[in-house]
């Protein structure tokens, strides 16, 4: 005979498994780990960019001021430091994702379970709809010459697209966007080091939440029974 306590778990284990099925959770941490390597890695090779130029007074002053400068001559074209910087931008970018594809589908192989489906597709909508939402508006500072609210503006739409695609994967996920939401509103008040504040935001951030969520959910499964 059925215990109200046998009941209850029972009831509990059915909400465990209605939860996962509506979640993408084969997200893994060395995910997180590698975006993390990937911004440090940028960041460091941007400052050293930077560093070739005795007169940089911040990276939105050299941006802006080739900005400027091109406009004024009726041109488009960009500077040797800007092209660079955009360059490095897109192969981190494509880097970190690359990267966090392989380890998202080495668990999901891992664990015999489909890495597209319609709880991935919810959470790639849920998160791209932010992130597209602050592209356009990163572009429309770069023609304003607002370079210096490039860095905040990412961490922030980022922050609110992590926020937002938590309801369909892991919960923590939500902690890292508060982490990038927080350190962009703070960006946005001292410009001129975006640069230190997106190594923070897009690496530091990324490394701790990888581990841990590593240690949280596969650690336990890679150790013998």
């Amino acid at each position: 005979m059925d215990t109200p306590a046998s009941s209850l778990e029972a009831l509990k284990d059915i909400r465990q498994i209605m939860e996962r099925s509506g979640r993408f959770i084969s997200l893994s941490g060395w995910s997180g780990v590698a975006a993390g390597c990937w911004a440090l890695a940028g960041a460091a090779i941007a400052r050293a960019q930077l560093a070739m130029y005795p007169e940089n007074g911040g990276i939105q002053d050299i941006v802006s001021r080739g900005i400027r400068r091109y406009r004024a001559e009726g041109s488009w074209e960009l500077s040797d430091l800007y092209a660079r910087l955009i360059v490095l931008g897109a192969c981190i970018f494509v880097g970190a994702l690359s990267t966090a594809f392989l380890f998202t589908w080495l668990r999901s192989r891992r664990e015999g379970v489909t890495i597209w489906g319609p709880s991935a597709r919810r959470l790639l909508w849920n998160t791209m709809l932010p992130m597209l939402a602050g592209g356009v508006l990163v572009l429309r500072l770069i023609y304003l010459d607002a370079v210096g609210l490039i860095a905040p503006t990412c961490l922030l739409f980022y922050g609110l697209a992590l926020v937002n695609g938590s309801k369909y994967t892991l919960g923590e996920v939500r902690y890292l966007g508060y982490g990038q939401i927080i350190l962009g509103a703070i960006n946005c008040w001292v410009p001129r080091y975006g640069l230190y504040f997106w190594a923070a935001g897009f690496g530091v951030l990324h490394i701790v939440y990888g581990i841990w969520m590593w240690r949280k959910y596969e650690k336990s499964d890679r150790e013998p029974q």
